[in-house]
């Protein structure tokens, strides 16, 4: 299962996976519809074999490429991600591929009815390892959390979960203090690169909703990949 496929000069999933021994992705997530989510999607397809998508179903191909067109020419990415919608609309297999004790549940804005751009149209996951859950939202911002908070699968899901990491890479316009009224993590993880970016300002904010985990030898309420590096848990 992996979750986007964006990627930086040290590290590319269309190289690191295969080294890992990996050939064949049987779920693949994208969050968000935007070029840092999807950038090494054509080595990946090249190189993996991708079994089923998992995305927001509610926008087509061609309605994609007219909103990326408003801001500019297509990328190869994005060229390849467009191919996979068109590809990839059967929906997933009659026999799922066996997770043991993993379970996924997936949520999502329609596109149109409100909202029309890519982070509002985030896929937001909810992943279960062992009774473990973590909250993989993409880039939702405050607009988008409001709407999904009408729903009330959604709010239970909430309510589980134990790693939540933070929508747009902690960025303000991702946080949504409402969540906080039903979601109640450990810990909480800004998967952020050393850009340019107001990404590391909110960590003050967020880690008044975390109790904390031991990360080596120290109580921390947020974690980021820019400062602590590469997370594994072991479950």
């Amino acid at each position: 299962m992996l979750w986007d496929c964006g990627h930086s000069d040290l590290a590319k999933p269309s190289e690191f996976l295969p080294r890992a021994g990996i050939r064949t992705i049987n779920r693949f997530f994208v969050t968000n519809y935007d070029e840092d989510h999807i950038s090494d999607l054509p080595s990946l397809r090249a190189r993996l074999n991708i079994e089923v998508l998992h995305s927001n179903s509610s926008i087509n191909s061609q309605q994609l490429r007219y909103l990326k067109l408003q801001s500019g020419p297509l990328t190869n990415a994005m060229v390849s991600m467009i191919e996979m919608l068109d590809g990839y609309n059967g929906g997933p297999p009659l026999i799922p591929p066996a997770f043991p004790d993993v379970d996924f549940r997936c949520y999502f804005n329609k596109y149109g009815l409100i909202f029309y751009d890519t982070n509002n149209l985030s896929l937001v996951t909810f992943l279960v390892c062992r009774g473990v859950t973590f909250l993989i939202p993409g880039d939702l911002e405050h607009p988008g959390w409001i709407s999904l908070l009408q729903n009330q699968n959604f709010v239970s899901d909430l309510r589980s979960v134990n790693i939540l990491i933070a929508s747009h890479h902690g960025r303000e316009n991702g946080y949504c203090r409402e969540v906080f009224d039903y979601c109640s993590p450990s810990v909480i993880v800004f998967s952020d690169s050393p850009i340019k970016h107001a990404t590391q300002g909110m960590a003050n904010t967020y880690a008044r909703h975390a109790s904390g985990v031991q990360f080596n030898g120290v109580l921390r309420s947020v974690l980021s990949t820019r400062n602590d590096g590469t997370f594994w848990w072991d479950l």
